[in-house]
């Protein structure tokens, strides 16, 4: 059988590829990286379907992106922190590589100290990193009827961990979309359909950043 010249450089290259495309795949040990968004009712969607829920999104956008990730989504509505840090263990399983920690925000609402919500924070912190997990903080801002002095004390909780656990910050999870109607349910507070899709826009450089290094150490 004679090949035309076109038709032969066109199998040699997908002889030349498709191994190239095989090693790439196998970086991970042919295993998706497993991700934890663990967090409150911003991460759980709240009175939307679950394939709109911030961490359906965010799969959805990773794999448009070229990753392998499966993300589980271990978001409890209305929970606190100290909810969070009781459930932590059995929330997160073994083998999971990554947790976006998201939580604080009902801490605020209901004027829990920032001292003890920085104290639970720093407890799963320091669990997970103990795992050998890698984390995601997903920071909050306090509600401006709070006052200055709260909001002082608590805005500054997760740049404060970030930095003593050496952990990926992404300063505000609803950036860009607090205070905008037209992201938000009817309530004013969690995100709408669209709200989500802003979420996963503005968090997904950090993420990206996060599971390459994940990448890197698996290797």
């Amino acid at each position: 059988m004679r090949f035309k010249p076109l038709a032969s450089f066109v199998f040699i290259l997908g002889l030349i590829v498709a191994p190239m495309a095989q090693a790439e795949q196998q970086d991970t040990g042919g295993k998706p990286v497993r991700i934890v968004g663990f967090g409150d009712s911003l991460m759980a969607g709240y009175q939307l379907p679950p394939q709109d829920a911030f961490p359906a999104r965010l799969q959805e956008a990773l794999k448009k992106a070229g990753y392998d990730v499966v993300i589980e989504n271990a978001g409890v509505s209305g929970d606190t922190t100290a909810g969070g840090l009781a459930r932590l263990d059995w929330s997160v399983p073994d083998g999971t590589e990554v947790v976006i920690l998201e939580l604080g925000a009902n801490d605020a609402l209901r004027g829990v100290s920032p001292e003890i919500t920085e104290k639970n924070l720093d407890a799963m912190l320091a669990r997970l990193k103990e795992r050998g997990i890698t984390v995601i903080l997903a920071g909050m801002l306090a509600p401006p009827n709070m006052g200055k002095d709260y909001a002082d004390r608590f805005n500054a909780i997760y740049p404060r961990l970030a930095e003593k656990y050496g952990v990926a910050l992404y300063a505000f999870f609803l950036d860009g979309v607090a205070a905008q109607k037209n992201l938000l349910l009817e309530d004013g507070m969690h995100p709408n359909p669209e709200g989500v899709a802003r979420m996963v826009e503005g968090i997904l450089p950090s993420v990206e950043k996060v599971l390459q290094a994940v990448r890197k150490e698996g290797t």
